[in-house]
């Protein structure tokens, strides 16, 4: 046998529609859980256990721990998860990853072509999306299928080539070879199911002995962790801590695993002799076990791995955003909706918080010339805000199907009113920052003064939010005619910004022209996000009558000074 002989077509074309389809099939998966997994994030990784479950449930969702971990660094770095929490969601990963291997264990290859054309007929002829997607997940399962028995075929044929034998007899003699050469496998193709994949097929075929698989198997987990640090390389904090973490957990868990190498190995060997476990889910077994035993050894002692990961890696971490509103009793909305109300004042101003904080991460990716994690972290806390949009609508539309008093309708229609703008507040900060990508993508920038006006009206928008919030509580009326001053000036903000431009434009100081098409559209959003402030506070204060909008002189430093207090408080509770 020759390496001419063998069909490497056959292996690498194999390999790559085995990739595809784990790909395929996880983005289907994640198109049907659509914002559920960022909703059960949210609720359940307040506890490390829950968080330990929920990184399990993604990674199998979407077939990447790398994937998962990518996520958790995000959330981390936008200050809507502690490291503990990602610390857990991290852990969780590594068992789920092993799922893969456990569905080639299976040995479905003999049906792979009937679910790929059952796929792709559900892919053809549905007409819902959400049918499709579920078709994108047969489809992509049948692919990983078929490209893997192709790819198995062939990888037979290297058990006779004699170089393959010696490369094969040396890992077994020394088992750091096939850690290394695992690590750096999985490294490159950023898949330890696909690593392991094509080890099951190897085993199966003969073409390697069982003492140097798990080696191999330890060093997929550690490969999986380069994602991570590439990721957090000249990134922020949270995202090397939590990289961290997740590298110090596998390194760790390796160790352990090659110094019980020989007892491990024969435990698993005498449990395929007792059960007659088949040579693919063999490997699909001793991954698991490996993967569950490192994470019941170190989940105990995961606030010690923390702690230990901010000593080596010190620093302040950004200050956590906490708007969980799991406090919305559904409950209390049948049988008491002024308190329910209260209730949702507080999500409310949580939901404010973190659009004013997505306001400063979208002037943030303006001033770092498009940081692609600054980008990542305003696309998570949009889909948070929408999350928190979609349950404080419902909360109300419960409420409103009770009996209210005339307040608590008038209350009722402002929270509806609030909760639209600030969606809508959230919805232009992305335009604003798909606008400053598409200039940032083709290598441009703006001009130094542009980039001036654009950061004044920011910063004039982050006092009006805080001051549209403070007439929401309050209802003040000298508040909200001082709001709309400042919408005027935001206005003329836009305005001046606007014909400096043109007068740039025409004496030519702009040199790229997509910033020069576009740079008028972010101003225009920017006015907008002006105006949903306003909308908001001429909500809240249209309920009073004439008399009580009229407030005397002397009464104006009491009254504001007065609600400044209450707004403060209120703030504090939440």
């Amino acid at each position: 046998m020759t390496l001419d002989a063998i069909s490497w077509n056959m292996i690498i074309g194999g390999f790559g529609m085995f990739m595809f389809g784990i790909k395929f099939m996880g983005d289907g998966l994640k198109s049907v859980a659509g914002d559920k997994l960022r909703e059960y994030i949210d609720k359940y990784t307040s506890n490390p256990i829950f968080g330990l479950l929920i990184g399990m449930g993604i990674t199998v969702v979407i077939q990447s721990s790398s994937a998962t971990t990518a996520i958790t660094i995000g959330l981390v770095r936008a200050g809507l998860m502690t490291l503990e929490q990602a610390a857990g969601i991290v852990m969780g990963a590594n068992i789920g990853t092993t799922i893969t291997a456990f569905l080639i264990g299976l040995k479905l290859d003999a049906y792979s072509l009937y679910f790929v054309f059952a796929g792709a007929m559900i892919v053809v002829f549905a007409r819902r999306k959400k049918i499709r997607y579920i078709g994108d997940i047969v489809l992509g399962f049948g692919l990983l299928f078929y490209g893997l028995s192709i790819m198995g075929d062939s990888l037979k044929e290297l058990k006779d080539l004699p170089q393959f034998t010696e490369l094969a007899y040396t890992m077994s003699v020394n088992p750091f070879l096939g850690l290394i050469t695992s690590t750096i496998m999985t490294a490159i193709i950023q898949s330890s199911s696909a690593a392991i994949g094509v080890l099951q097929k190897m085993y199966e075929a003969g073409g390697i002995e069982f003492i140097a698989v798990l080696p191999f198997i330890f060093g997929s987990n550690i490969g999986t962790t380069i994602t991570g640090v590439l990721a957090a390389v000249g990134g922020s904090l949270a995202s090397r801590r939590t990289a961290g973490i997740h590298t110090l957990f596998n390194i760790v868990g390796t160790a352990i695993g090659m110094i019980l190498l020989v007892p491990y190995t024969n435990f698993i060997l005498f449990l395929t002799e007792k059960y007659n476990i088949a040579p693919m889910m063999q490997i699909a077994i001793a991954h698991i076990i490996f993967n569950v035993a490192t994470t019941m050894v170190f989940f105990p002692l995961l606030k010690q791995m923390c702690a230990l990961i901010r000593k080596i890696i010190p620093g302040d971490e950004p200050e956590r955003i906490d708007i969980k509103i799991d406090d919305l009793d559904e409950g209390l909305a049948h049988t008491l909706p002024t308190a329910a109300l209260e209730l949702s004042e507080k999500a409310l101003i949580k939901m404010a918080t973190a659009v004013d904080h997505m306001l400063d991460q979208t002037k943030e990716f303006m001033v770092n010339f498009g940081n692609e994690e600054d980008k990542e972290i305003i696309d998570q806390s949009e889909s948070l805000i929408n999350n928190v949009d979609r349950k404080i609508t419902d909360y109300l539309m419960i409420i409103s199907n009770q009996e209210l008093t005339d307040d608590d309708a008038s209350e009722l229609n402002l929270h509806l009113e609030t909760v639209k703008n600030l969606e809508r507040i959230g919805d232009l900060a992305i335009n604003v920052t798909e606008f400053i990508n598409s200039v940032y993508e083709e290598k441009s920038k703006f001009t130094n003064d542009a980039m001036e006006e654009m950061a004044q009206m920011f910063d004039l928008l982050k006092h009006m939010l805080n001051r549209t919030m403070q007439v929401f509580i309050t209802h003040n009326y000298n508040l909200f005619t001082s709001l709309q001053e400042d919408e005027n000036n935001l206005d003329a903000l836009e305005f001046n910004a606007r014909q400096a431009h043109f007068k740039r434009v025409a004496n030519k100081e702009c040199d790229s022209p997509i910033a020069n098409s576009i740079y008028c559209d972010i101003l225009s959003n920017l006015e907008r996000m002006g105006d949903h402030c306003i909308n908001i506070a001429a909500k809240a204060i249209s309920y009073q009558s004439i008399e009580e909008k009229i407030i005397e002189d002397e009464d104006d430093y009491d009254d504001e000074k007065r609600d400044k207090k209450r707004f403060e408080k209120k703030t504090k509770e939440n």
